[in-house]
Parts: structure tokens; C-alpha cells; sequence
């Protein structure tokens, strides 16, 4: 079973920067496609950004491409989103989640099978 915890949540103002970090349990999650979502209050959960299991692709939605990036660090078994120029619209739990083995970056959350418990985002204006 892996576990991943997500950190790096918190309160700002708008414009401000947060990093997001998801810490994995098992080594072997450096083989497989990782990546973030969000849900706000109300809403249902939207992809934000995903990246391969190598690292060499990504995506990102259009409504955070080019202020989020998303990053990883397999020998540390870590998955980063560097936000920037943050809204209030981005205010959300943000969740981590493991997608498929030697996956590439994938938008669609039914291709998850793992998830973290979700670090909250507040961006006031």
C-alpha cells in the first residue's frame, strides 16, 4: 500500500508563492506518472498539473499554465508543485495522486489509483 502525505499548504495573499511537496511511502513510485488536483468548496476535483514517471513530460491546466510547475525528485521519492502568482481562485485542498506505471503526464483522475489526504491552499485577496 502506498501512502503519500502531502505538504506546503497555508494561507497568503494573492500574487504570493507556495511549493507544494508529496512525500511517497515506497521507492517504487519513481516508476509511475504522478500528479496534483484540486477541489474547491463546492466543486467538483480538476486536474492541475501532471508529470511523467521520468520527469521528461508534463501538463498543466490552462488555468494555472505558466504560474504552477510541476517537478520531481526520484531519488528523494518526492513530487513538487512551485505556485506562483497565486489567485484566490486557486484556493483548494490540493491532493497528490499516483497514476499509471512508466506512465506519461495524464489529465484524467480515474487513471489514480493513489492519493494523498490533501493540503489545504487559502489565497486571500
Amino acid at each position: 500500500q502506498v501512502q503519500l502525505v502531502e505538504s506546503g499548504g497555508g494561507l497568503v495573499q494573492a500574487g504570493d508563492s507556495l511549493r507544494l511537496s508529496c512525500a511517497a511511502s515506497a521507492r517504487a513510485v519513481s516508476l509511475y506518472a504522478m500528479g496534483w488536483f484540486r477541489q474547491a468548496p463546492g466543486k467538483e476535483r480538476e486536474f492541475v498539473a501532471a508529470i511523467s514517471w521520468s520527469g521528461g513530460s508534463t501538463e498543466h491546466a490552462d488555468s494555472v499554465k505558466g504560474r504552477f510547475t510541476i517537478s520531481r525528485d526520484n531519488a528523494k521519492n518526492t513530487v513538487n508543485l512551485q505556485m506562483n502568482s497565486l489567485k484566490p481562485e486557486d484556493t483548494a485542498v490540493y491532493y497528490c495522486a499516483m497514476g499509471p506505471l512508466y506512465g506519461l503526464a495524464v489529465r484524467h483522475s480515474n487513471q489514480y489509483n493513489y492519493w494523498g489526504q490533501g493540503t489545504q491552499v487559502t489565497v486571500s485577496s
